[in-house]
């Protein structure tokens, strides 16, 4: 099926306008959180955003239009679609989830630095730039500081396909003679971003292309719906092994709805468990969240599935439990921050090994000024439950960390700022407000 074009009476939203309200209406202020609310009620959660930055970035491989549901309108977002326009895009909000992209066939090659220095994900242009333009200058990306992500399996991969690449002054530069070629690619960690990059840059290359050991994530599996809705042939997603048979050009018009977002489902359950709520959360998809509500049970945790929902309650004391983070489908490293602040009032020791990021145990000094007895010794979390948090003054430190600073503020006697509330917009639509539909007490000041 065709996309239908939009007429002149549908109101266009400029994207680079519609970024500067946002931002001066969310994404500066602190966050104030008055504790001792259980939440309770139904909510509805938003799209993907890894999966959505992903998608934006594939939108680069087609000259055709694309209508794409269930998006979340969070600062990433607005940023990614100011990089695309940059590069010759034309994307305009249709409703308040829905975004329209007109493709082009006069691509740039060039992501600027003021707006890739702003998330990771800029570095997800790569591959799609390389397989449709056939040569690329992007700014070594930024996002949270949560440790060491280098771009080593992606200059690996891309290579392998016949690509070109250098670092020059802050800038990766890539250029390709003629189209990829299709290889066989081993990545020696199944990464997500550098699965989803050569994904992308195979699905125009000449010839097949094996990809092994590769991230498993639902993410992953998303972007090669997507990709395939379009016109690519891709095989194997969500499974060890990817095979991709290149096409000429992605001839296909789509309309296309992004998964629910399982991290952000994630935190509203522990957000639920943490106040002692009860919260049905609907448009999820329960296999995604096994991991987490497998923990979630463990640590005495009510988690109730049903087709498309999720039930959470807390009718017991919780109880410590030990985490391991690890690649799909293993417990999400995204979700690691907000169980240590759950856990930091269960009688008894929990344990949280990091293996994913180095430098992920940031929020544990924060928890500990509101009274968590939490220590650190390398990449293991170790967590002495104590009888209720105190709210004070606090700073997130990445995107996860604000989240799991709110559930404490949730938990805690008092009331809690979170300052530096800019990381918890790039990932979460009107967080405080949306809790506050649930009975919280959340302001932005």
């Amino acid at each position: 099926m065709g996309i239908v074009r939009v007429g002149i009476n549908q109101a266009r939203v400029n994207i680079k306008q519609a970024s500067d309200q946002q931002g001066d209406k969310q994404t500066l202020k602190k966050l104030v959180v008055r504790g001792g609310r259980p939440l309770k009620g139904r909510i509805r959660v938003s799209g993907a955003k890894n999966s959505t930055l992903a998608i934006l970035c594939a939108c680069i491989l087609t000259e055709n239009e694309v209508v794409l549901e269930n998006i979340p309108n969070i600062s990433d977002v607005r940023v990614m679609l100011e990089i695309i326009a940059c590069l010759g895009l034309h994307a305009y909000w249709l409703a308040e989830d829905v975004l329209h992209i007109s493709g082009t066939a006069q691509l740039g090659g060039e992501a600027p630095y003021q707006l890739a220095k702003k998330l990771r994900a800029s570095n997800l242009l790569l591959g799609p730039l390389m397989a449709r333009k056939s040569l690329a200058r992007v700014s070594l990306p930024g996002g949270c500081n949560i440790g060491s992500r280098p771009m080593d399996l992606h200059f690996k991969g891309l290579t392998g396909l016949g690509a070109d690449l250098d670092i020059r002054s802050g800038y990766i530069e890539g250029r390709v003679s003629g189209r990829l070629q299709g290889a066989k690619i081993y990545l020696d960690f199944p990464s997500v971003g550098a699965t989803e990059n050569l994904m992308m840059a195979a699905v125009l290359a000449e010839g097949q292309t094996v990809l092994e050991n590769v991230a498993k994530e639902p993410e992953v599996v998303d972007l090669a719906n997507f990709l395939n809705a379009m016109g690519a042939r891709i095989r194997g997603a969500g499974t060890d092994v990817i095979r991709i048979d290149g096409v000429p050009v992605l001839e296909k018009p789509v309309r296309y709805s992004i998964i629910p977002d399982r991290i952000e489902a994630g935190t509203l359950m522990v957000a639920a468990a943490a106040s002692a709520g009860d919260v049905t959360l609907e448009n999820v998809i329960p296999p995604h969240l096994e991991p987490l509500s497998a923990k979630l049970r463990e640590a005495n945790v009510r988690v109730e599935e049903a087709e498309d929902t999720i039930r959470v309650s807390t009718p017991e004391p919780l109880l410590p439990i030990n985490i391991k983070t690890m690649p799909y489908p293993g417990f999400p490293t995204d979700m690691q921050s907000q169980m240590m602040s759950l856990l930091s009032t269960a009688k008894g020791t929990s344990i949280i090994v990091e293996n994913i990021f180095e430098n992920r145990f940031q929020v544990a000094q924060e928890l500990r000024r509101m009274g968590a007895q939490v220590k650190v010794e390398g990449r293991v979390g170790i967590v002495e439950g104590t009888t209720r948090l105190q709210g004070t003054s606090v700073k997130a430190t990445d995107l996860r960390a604000g989240a799991a600073l709110v559930i404490a503020g949730l938990m805690a006697e008092g009331t809690t700022e979170i300052h530096n509330a800019h990381f918890i917009a790039r990932g979460y639509r009107d967080f405080g407000v949306r809790l506050n539909s649930l009975g919280a007490a959340v302001e932005y000041k």
